[in-house]
Order: structure tokens, then sequence, then C-alpha cells
């Protein structure tokens, strides 16, 4: 009888461990960010005891294409668990903007080949993106907020997201702390532009099928030439899920959070 007892309650657990998951994610809030009649939707999390009176590190983490749309959710299926499970020892505010499904965050031209591979063409410059326009909003209304210790910003994002935080860093080069893009990509031009102001820790697999690994060998190569604090982590066999490993790395967060702006 106690086994039974036992095994049932266990399946119980097993059934509502998505649930129970998701629960926990729910401690970042729902919120909107509207712009010239446009919408990007971000979660948020406060830290614990959240005090109004003072300024805490603020962390934006860039999701893939793969998450991209209007629901306010796909976004968090990769590190929102991260934050949230290290708020004791990492007390910050977390946002995970999503992006629609017709932009990009990076200004960058994708062409596939007979294959199914696909050549990316990043830009030097030009206008940000529908979505990363808003992103650019969002980040400034943060600011304006009054909670936010701006000489600790940090950014990071995978894939789709990694090639956003280049791109975010060339925009604001002066506002990051740090940055952790894996298995994205850049135009190498545009290092010179962030390279000596913000330390990176780029993470890439060096079996990635979808976004080959050379995009962040080129990013971290230009951003070391122009004197910049880079460290670049390639995982061997892993293909384009080096996301995980990078989430898993016991030393990003303490990395993340020991850098300020000069």
């Amino acid at each position: 009888m106690k086994l039974l007892n036992f095994a049932l309650v266990l399946l119980v657990i097993l059934i509502n461990f998505p649930a129970m998951a998701q629960g926990g994610l729910e401690a970042y809030e729902h919120r909107l960010f509207i712009q010239h009649n446009d919408t990007l939707p971000y979660r948020i999390l406060y830290p614990k005891n959240f005090d109004t009176s003072r300024e805490y590190p603020l962390v934006l983490v860039l999701h893939g294409a793969g998450e991209r749309g209007d629901d306010n959710e796909a976004q968090m299926v990769y590190g929102a668990d991260l934050f949230l499970e290290n708020q004791e020892e990492y007390p910050a505010i977390v946002v995970f903007p999503q992006c629609p499904k017709d932009s990009y965050w990076s200004n960058v031209n994708i062409v596939p080949d007979e294959s199914g591979r696909r050549t990316f063409n990043f830009r030097k410059g030009g206008k940000p993106t529908a979505a990363m326009d808003n992103l650019l909003g969002l980040l400034k209304e943060l600011k304006r907020s009054g909670h936010v210790d701006e000489d600790r910003i940090y950014i990071g994002g995978l894939s789709m997201g990694g090639m956003g935080t280049f791109e975010l860093l060339r925009r604001r080069p002066n506002t990051f702390a740090a940055a952790f893009p894996i298995c994205g990509g850049g135009h190498p031009a545009t290092a010179k532009k962030f390279a000596n102001k913000v330390p990176l820790w780029v993470f890439h697999g060096e079996e990635d099928s979808v976004v080959p690994v050379e995009k962040s060998r080129i990013m971290a190569e230009a951003i070391e030439k122009a004197g910049g604090d880079v460290q670049l982590t390639i995982y061997p066999g892993v293909d384009h899920n080096s996301w995980v490993n990078a989430f898993n790395e016991p030393e990003l967060l303490p990395w993340l959070f020991s850098h300020e702006k000069e």
C-alpha cells in the first residue's frame, strides 16, 4: 500500500511538472512596450524584496528566431530559469523581450543555398529593424525608471539573439558592462566600436549546422585585434543548441556580474 501511494504521488508530480516549472517562471511579470503604434512584449523579473529606492543591475536576454511571436511566453524557454534560480546571489532586473514573427533582432541578410544551409550577410550600419528599434526604446525606458544601475547593464542572447547582442553593442557601445553572445555573429568591422569598452564571453558549438562556428571565431578575432577583452568558448561535438552548455557554465553569472563600467 505504501509503495502504491508513493507511486501515485510521483505520478502527480510528473504530470504537473511542466505547470510547476511554468509557475516558477510566472515570477517574470508580463509587460508590453508600445512605441510608434508598435508593440514589443517582454517579461521582467525583479529582485526578491525589491526596494524602489535602490538601483539594481539590468540584464537583457535576447531569444532566437524559433521563439519569435506575440504570446509573451516562447522567449522564456532558454535561460530564464538560470536567473530565477540565482536571484538570491545575484539580485538583478532581468528582461526577456520577444521579437515579432515578421522581424529580426539584427540587420542581417540571410540567403539559403540549394542544400538548405544559410549564408548570413551582416551589415555594418543602416537603420535598425522594427524589433531592434523597439528594443532600443525599451532599453531607454528601463534606464529612465530610476531602478537601474547604469554602470551594471548586461546583454546576451542566443542565435538570432546572439546576432542582436553584437548589433546592440555597436549601436550602444557605451551602455553595457559585459556581454555574452551565444552561437551568433556580426560584421567584424563593427567590433572596433565596442571592443575596448565591453568585455565579452562568446560561445558556439563546433558542429553548428545553422550558424557556422566561424561567425563567432571571426567576431572574437576582430574584437581581440581591436584591443578588446574577449573569451571564446567552442564546444566540441555540439550543434546549434550551444546555449544549453553556455547557460550551464558555472562561471557565467560570476563573470557577468563581476563587471562594471569604468
